[in-house]
């Protein structure tokens, strides 16, 4: 199988927040697989079967492990594209790696030593994302963890922003190449986590400002990350997660062209 993850080619990760219905979770996966081959390392289907981290009680949360990996393999079974979601837990990494072709820790629990090494010990690709509180070489750690558990041999690490202060994410740019000298690992630009606004939304749900998804995401290829992380959806704003952060369906094309371009550029 090809490299989910290559440090040679611009790759993308995108998908809806959350597992939802066959129908919008292979609408959306159709696309991706139309747009695959604009992109010179691939699309990989990201949708996470359960949002453990909602800013309130009552938020949506997914469908949960049995019936979210049960759509994810339909969504494979309908496309054949590559599948990622998040684990929370160390118990739900085997299931998961079952069906999933890589897996993904969260930016909250990247230094949870006993899910880095259950996701390593599964043979699957792994994405770490980086603490919204954590420096670029802190992620050298739990790269490590991953590796020590003998099984994955493709590791990828993911910048989503951290927080200076309330409610704002801040992009250093010279996160990537700092990550990837400390881990040896690709780096991935979260470009709609990056603009989220955790709790700041309408009734304490979390906010976003999805305009600027687009700059922050080319930056991030001009300054040299391997890969862009991207949550869409048709219909953003009736999303059950994330909507104010996701990137319209029908906005994602003339992106992924725009990213495709200053990559061959900053190539040349």
């Amino acid at each position: 199988m090809a490299s989910l993850f290559p440090l040679e080619k611009l790759f993308v990760i995108a998908g809806p927040c959350v597992v939802e219905g066959d129908e919008l979770n292979i609408t959306v996966a159709r696309e991706l697989q139309r747009l695959s081959s604009k992109v010179p390392g691939g699309i990989v289907f990201k949708a996470s079967f359960d949002k453990a981290n909602r800013s309130n009680r009552g938020a949506a949360r997914g469908p949960g492990v049995s019936e979210g990996l049960a759509a994810l393999k339909r969504v494979k079974d309908a496309t054949g594209l590559a599948v990622i979601t998040d684990v929370h837990l160390p118990d739900q990494c085997a299931p998961a790696a079952e069906v999933a072709d890589a897996l993904q820790i969260p930016a909250f629990l990247c230094r949870q030593t006993d899910l880095l090494e259950a996701a390593g010990a599964t043979g699957r690709a792994v994405n770490v994302k980086k603490g919204q509180w954590l420096h670029p070489e802190g992620m050298r750690g739990a790269v490590e963890k991953v590796r020590g558990a003998g099984a994955t041999t493709e590791i990828a690490v993911t910048e989503r922003g951290t927080f200076f202060g309330y409610g704002d994410l801040v992009v250093d740019m010279r996160s990537f190449e700092r990550m990837r000298s400390a881990t040896g690992c690709p780096a991935i630009f979260d470009a709609t986590h990056s603009v989220q606004r955790p709790g700041l939304g309408e009734a304490g749900a979390s906010g976003g400002a999805r305009e600027f998804i687009p700059p922050l995401a080319l930056a991030a290829v001009a300054a040299g990350a391997n890969g862009v992380f991207l949550e869409t959806h048709p219909d953003p704003d009736n999303a059950p997660s994330d909507g104010p952060n996701m990137l319209p369906l029908a906005d994602l094309e003339s992106l992924l062209d725009r990213l495709v371009s200053v990559w061959e550029t900053i190539r040349r």
